[in-house]
């Protein structure tokens, strides 16, 4: 490339350092892979090299089709010229020469008109003011240099140069040309510059129909131009980007239109095409064609909606980064079904759990306690396999290695568990809160009833599995369970195991396994599919899905930073008992002591000197507070935050004046999950307990107490800090929420008006009391 085009290229105010990335060889990662085929899953994305991004007339277009949606292009822009700092080779196709030049020239005829309507004030008026049907080719002459001048204003910000190319289909049709266009833009790779190439619409003749060669596909829109381009340039990676979120089943909008995941070349016959977009040439058909055309050239596609940057957010850079976004083509068709298809699966087949009598669910339950029993020696070689891989990799703490092996006795303890889920099902749905006589024959039911599909994520505890298993059988809930990849194997049996006692009342697929490689965060946005969420692990697991679950409630807690306060009337065995308890059973779980709060005056007496004591025994390592720090000449390491939660043997010792300013302690540093009082003042206790607003406040009891097993739900699906629904240890209460049945007469809203003939009563009733007409709840 001469240096003349390097000027011509580089805006005269980019900064020096430019130019010298324009000479450097690209060395960092990805490394270019080897072109033997399409990627075949998405996170395999990340590793795509060479990039082309196709910008559809709708995603460049404003919505007038006159001028360019310059808050699109500039979110696209960043995110292309972000990939290619990364060390990625970016093209991009766009469409836009038309529309800019529309503007263009529409503006120059406007002027020219009022010029000329200036020049004739004084004659006879000018009659027509209407602008001309204005030429393709002609827009597309006028905008081109528009349009790329936009382009290069805009990659300038980010340090990165671009080059226009301008493209026909004689240029692919002709092997010199095609070789020199090849050529061209693998210089322009290597010097790190971003390609924008066009079909150049001045000059091009219109489509001609199926006018394809053989395995060649005719340049007749950007669609088939991408492609074409991305399978000459063996590109890793094709993003299409259009008006629509994806490839559909059939035309969006209509009522049973479903957004395809992921598309395979044999499923061309379950689509139904709509029309094509409001501007450009090509529609979803046309986009398909051209996508398989590249799949099969070796290039992965990815179409995806490019319109809504705040609603879509950075759609090219989530698309490279795996993420479940748009339609991915792949020709590797997976052995089961997509997390889709189960998710229906178990909705539908929830909906039969449900409907079951409650001795049927309880048989349920009851069968699967038998089988971890039963087959136990099954479901401890699998662990083992987990376990020898978890300890061979080596990334796996203590601790979660300790949550991931199951043992004869921890079956057992499981099995009595879920036997004691059993009996709680015989009252669970279908139960009734409350019965109102609104007006004589009309009367209204409060019911229990199952939520719907729950999603529960956990990590390497494969306990969890049946003893959600269970919670959701006994409440009627479809159930999708997502473990981690540490306890596979355990997961697999166990899983097997529970659909073999569905299948006693022939509701086999009500629980689904996850097992296909979807991320977490795509899971979380399933919005349309799942009704609740219920994260099992670690606190930042907790936030995380939190933060990625979008319109699906999360019932969890991110913190367990649980507070132990010692009166200045507690009694020192119940003190020493209590803390060492709440700290040292089992330090990493979320219900252990985080912060010791000492009442002043119990600083420098003998039960502070044991408290001190017991904590070295035990190697608690001792964080000062702020205030703890400034009763002692020399203290402990001093604590970076009051909020943290250690999950160790470590805890925060921190002073206070009263009761009152631990409540205040607490509610400003606590995670509302469970926080102790240790006194034999028994105003004060009460007053503690009232005050504090965390979901477990206990009197002279261990925080280890805050346990479903302990408060004597059979089993938790976990412990909630929310406002709303169930707070605390979460049982088989918590899956279930309610439904209104009015039962009538003929009774209409206009019975009750002014002029109406009836008035309401409003009586309540005893729940056992039996209605006329009801049908058995059971």
């Amino acid at each position: 490339m001469s240096m003349l085009l390097l000027h011509r290229l580089i805006p005269q105010d980019s900064p020096r350092h430019v130019c010298r990335l324009l000479a450097r060889p690209l060395t960092q990662v990805p490394y270019r892979r080897g072109h033997g085929g399409s990627f075949a899953h998405r996170r395999e994305l990340r590793q795509a090299k060479r990039i082309v991004v196709k910008l559809g007339s709708a995603v460049v277009t404003r919505g007038d089709e006159c001028g360019l949606a310059l808050g699109r292009l500039a979110s696209i822009v960043e995110q292309v010229a972000m990939l290619q700092n990364q060390g990625r080779e970016m093209m991009i196709v766009t469409s836009g020469a038309v529309a800019f030049g529309k503007q263009r020239l529409r503006h120059e005829i406007l002027l020219s008109q009022s010029v000329r309507q200036a020049l004739h004030s004084g004659q006879s008026q000018l009659k027509d003011m209407s602008l001309p049907v204005l030429e393709a080719r002609a827009c597309a002459a006028a905008g081109q240099s528009g349009l790329m001048a936009l382009y290069e204003a805009m990659f300038t910000q980010y340090s990165t140069c671009t080059a226009q190319v301008l493209v026909t289909n004689l240029d692919f049709h002709d092997d010199q040309k095609r070789q020199n266009l090849n050529s061209t833009l693998q210089e322009l790779l290597r010097m790190n510059i971003v390609p924008i190439i066009n079909t150049n619409d001045a000059v091009v003749p219109p489509p001609e129909p199926n006018s394809d060669l053989q395995g060649v596909i005719s340049i007749k829109d950007n669609d088939s131009l991408a492609a074409r381009l991305a399978v000459e340039m063996r590109a890793d990676l094709l993003i299409a980007l259009s008006d629509v979120e994806g490839l559909y089943n059939s035309p969006p909008g209509t009522d049973d239109a479903k957004l395809i995941d992921i598309f395979y070349p044999g499923d061309q016959q379950s689509i139904t095409y709509g029309t094509k977009s409001r501007v450009g040439l090509g529609g979803m058909e046309a986009k398909v064609k051209a996508a398989l055309w590249a799949l099969q050239g070796g290039t992965s596609v990815v179409i995806a909606n490019g319109t809504h940057p705040k609603v879509t957010g950075h759609v090219i850079t989530d698309i490279v980064e795996g993420k479940k976004v748009g339609t991915f083509f792949s020709e590797i068709k997976p052995a089961g079904p997509s997390v889709e298809e189960q998710t229906e699966l178990a909705r539908n087949c929830g909906r039969s759990l449900a409907s079951l009598h409650p001795d049927q669910r309880s048989e349920i339950i009851c069968r699967l306690a038998d089988l971890l029993t039963e087959r136990k020696e099954e479901i401890l070689a699998a662990n083992k396999m987990d376990m020898d891989l978890a300890v061979s990799a080596g990334h796996l703490p203590p601790a979660m290695l300790k949550r991931l092996s199951l043992s004869p006795s921890k079956l057992g303890s499981l099995a009595i568990g879920l036997r004691q889920i059993a009996v709680a099902a015989q009252d669970s749905v279908g139960r009734v809160l409350r019965r109102t006589r609104v007006a004589p024959s009309l009367e209204l039911e409060q019911i229990t009833v199952p939520i719907g599909i729950l999603l529960v994520i956990f990590e390497a505890r494969p306990d969890c599995l049946p003893q959600v298993s269970a919670l959701a059988i006994a409440s009627g809930n479809a159930l999708l369970l997502k473990g981690g990849k540490e306890a596979a194997n355990t997961n697999r049996v166990l899983h097997q195991l529970t659909q073999e006692a569905l299948s006693t009342h022939g509701v086999r697929e009500a629980v689904q396994l996850v097992s296909t490689r979807e991320e977490v965060e795509d899971l979380c946005r399933l919005d349309k599919l799942i009704d609740l969420i219920i994260p099992r692990g670690s606190s930042q697991l907790v936030r995380d899905i939190q933060r990625a679950a979008k319109g699906i409630p999360v019932l969890g807690h991110s913190e367990g930073i649980c507070h132990v306060y010692v009166d200045a009337e507690a009694c020192v065995d119940k003190v020493i008992k209590i803390v060492r308890d709440s700290k040292c059973d089992y330090p990493a779980a979320c219900n252990a002591m985080e912060t010791l709060l000492i009442h002043r005056d119990v600083l420098r007496t003998p039960l502070f000197d044991q408290i001190i004591d017991m904590l070295r025994t035990e190697r608690v390592k001792i964080h000062a507070g702020p205030r703890f720090v400034s009763y002692l000449t020399f203290s402990p390491s001093e604590a970076k935050s009051l909020r943290t939660e250690y999950g160790d043997l470590e805890c925060c010792l921190e002073v206070v004046d009263s009761m009152q300013e631990a409540v205040d302690h607490i509610h400003k540093y606590g995670s509302s999950h469970t926080d102790v009082i240790v006194t034999e003042n028994e105003d004060t206790a009460e007053q503690f307990l009232q005050q504090l607003d965390s979901a477990c406040v206990f009197w002279n009891a261990s925080s280890r107490f805050a346990d479903g097993y302990r408060f004597g739900l059979g089993a938790e699906v976990g412990i909630s800090t929310a406002r709303i629904h169930a707070r605390g240890p979460v049982g088989l209460e918590g899956l279930l929420t309610t439904k209104w049945v009015l039962r009538g007469d003929g009774h209409t809203a206009a019975d009750f008006s002014e002029n109406g003939t009836m008035k309401y009563l409003h009586e309540n009733l005893p729940v056992s009391q039996s209605l006329p007409g009801q049908r058995d709840s059971n």
